[in-house]
């Protein structure tokens, strides 16, 4: 190994570096960063002109003993500080069972199905991947009893958090049987127990939980229903005549309030897409007497959201009662449904006002966390013409300072060199303005919708669970879950990590790993699986300071 001893100077200091002239660019900038403390992301090595790349061959740069060579660039957040851990590293195979569940990428536990359960299993997977659910039945102090569906859901989730392999969910199903007895029904021929809809199983679930599981509400007389807060939402109607002579007879619209828990999207002939199916699902004709004609008469009911919760659920009205063959058909029409839902069109006009200010200032600051972003990569990959692209600007303001410095007489003005920004220093420019950005998002947000934790208040919701069926009919086929993959959380801060975009696929007791792409397949069209249900929640917004 032949090496050459150069000089690198950063920010007034300089180093004696031996460079490996049989290395690569990528591996100087290592020696650069046990120096100086800066990522090797974050450094601009400058040799004759050009910025050194992580593969250049340092035997082809011409580095000559004693050379000079300039380094720019500063540590990014926490860069630089290598200290011991503070806690004794400990190895998989030396934890328990429990501690390896919460590690990064451990599979989360499935559920055995006891003939026919599956629409149960996937019910209680996606319910599972909503936090605060978890949170508040581990504070759960009702009734403790083997009958009380609330109370064996809390023990079941905490078994869940503390193995990887497939619970049997016993004694939540016999509980769950006792309170609402469809669920025991007994197949036609009497062996065994019958498949029932999933959609059926989450209501029930959900109705059991909003009359148990309370949450303080701090100064209020009395503790909220955790359903209510964080799923109920509220529709607006107006019931109005059809028919003219109503109208002349002095009959007018009726105007009422509605508490769900979920939102319908009807599927018809012309049904393509989720939004087609609400905005079937929010207008409805009915049949009523009419006081003022004294007959019968068709209405049509209007409904608009006036109240949305954090976690929507939307249920697909796929199956229907077939009366010659006395069962719940299915409707295998392909709808499509996407990752991000906008619901703003579908809210009251007071609602939208609040939400719209809120939901374009969201789209702002992502355009300038993408530019941020694709600058950066431009950079990684073309680094000298990212130079001359974050130069331009400087230069010609550098020029016209020189223009405007022009002596007028004899004397000559001595002027100071223009100093172009660094990429770190450019960069920390921009992230600057997307903080101040989302800072501002924050004093958008409604007083009224940030008073209320449960509620959404931009309007924009993602994806994070499927509940989805194969097969013909209700009372047939299996059902299956998918549930978003998050961020792994840090122990001692807290913080939850990005994501990586992959989800977690429940059938039953196998969980296994896909891709998002997968997704977009469980639109329909056939006796594959298809969505039924969807459970979004609303995105996060930034805080008061600008963090998440």
């Amino acid at each position: 190994m032949s090496t050459i001893n150069v000089v690198v100077k950063h920010q007034g200091k300089k180093y004696d570096v031996d460079v490996d002239t049989s290395a690569t660019g990528e591996v100087f900038k290592y020696q650069l960063y046990s120096l100086t403390g800066v990522e090797p992301d974050r450094q601009k090595v400058l040799l004759k002109g050009s910025q050194l790349k992580d593969d250049t061959d340092m035997s082809k740069v011409g580095l000559k003993p004693g050379q000079m060579i300039m380094m720019m660039g500063t540590p990014g957040e926490g860069g630089g500080a290598i200290v011991r851990p503070t806690e004794k590293v400990k190895f998989v195979e030396d934890m328990t069972e429990a501690e390896a569940t919460q590690q990064a990428g451990a599979t989360p536990a499935g559920l055995q199905n006891f003939g026919n359960t599956c629409y149960l299993n996937s019910t209680l997977q996606v319910l599972r991947s909503i936090p605060e659910l978890n949170d508040a039945l581990k504070s759960y102090k009702g009734e403790q009893s083997m009958l009380d569906p609330t109370s064996q859901l809390r023990n079941l989730y905490d078994m869940m958090s503390k193995t990887q392999e497939g619970i049997p969910p016993l004694a939540f199903l016999n509980a769950l049987r006792v309170a609402f007895p469809q669920f025991a029904e007994r197949e036609r021929d009497g062996h065994g127990y019958a498949q029932q809809d999933a959609e059926e199983a989450w209501s029930q679930i959900l109705t059991q939980l909003k009359q148990k599981l309370k949450i303080s509400e701090g100064d209020a007389a009395r503790d909220a229903s955790f359903i209510d807060k964080y799923m109920g939402l509220e529709l607006t109607s107006v019931l109005e005549c059809d028919e003219p002579g109503a109208k002349e007879a002095g009959e007018e619209p009726k105007t009422s309030k509605e508490r769900l828990l979920k939102l319908n999207c009807h599927i018809d002939g012309q049904t393509n897409h989720l939004r087609d199916g609400i905005v079937n699902g929010l207008v409805e004709k009915l049949e009523k007497k009419s006081e003022v004609l004294d007959r019968e008469a068709t209405y049509t009911k209007r409904s608009q959201i006036s109240r949305l919760p954090k976690y929507l659920t939307v249920h697909f009205m796929r199956f229907f009662w077939k009366r010659e063959v006395q069962k719940k058909a299915k409707i295998m029409r392909k709808v499509t449904f996407p990752h991000e839902l906008d619901v703003v069109e579908f809210c009251t006009d007071e609602l939208r006002k609040a939400l719209i200010p809120v939901r374009d200032k969201v789209r702002e600051v992502r355009k300038e966390e993408h530019d941020i972003e694709r600058a950066r990569k431009r950079r990684k990959m073309n680094p000298i013409d990212g130079e001359n692209a974050q130069g331009s600007q400087s230069s010609s303001s550098k020029d016209k300072k020189k223009d405007e410095k022009k002596p007028t007489g004899g004397d000559v003005e001595m002027t100071t060199e223009e100093t172009f920004k660094t990429d770190a220093e450019f960069e920390a420019e921009k992230e600057a303005e997307v903080l101040a950005a989302k800072k501002e998002l924050y004093t958008l947000i409604n007083q009224d919708l940030l008073k209320d934790e449960g509620a959404n208040q931009s309007g924009l919701y993602e994806l994070r669970g499927v509940i989805t069926h194969q097969g013909a009919s209700a009372d047939s086929g299996h059902y299956t879950a998918y549930v978003k993959k998050t961020g792994v959380k840090d122990p001692v801060t807290g913080k939850v990590g990005e994501e990586d975009g992959k989800w977690w696929w429940f059938n039953d007791d196998k969980v296994s790993e896909v891709e998002a792409e997968k997704i977009a397949a469980l639109a329909g069209g056939g006796e594959s699986h298809s969505a039924l249900i969807l459970l979004y929640r609303a995105i996060p917004l930034p805080s008061a300071d600008g963090t998440q």
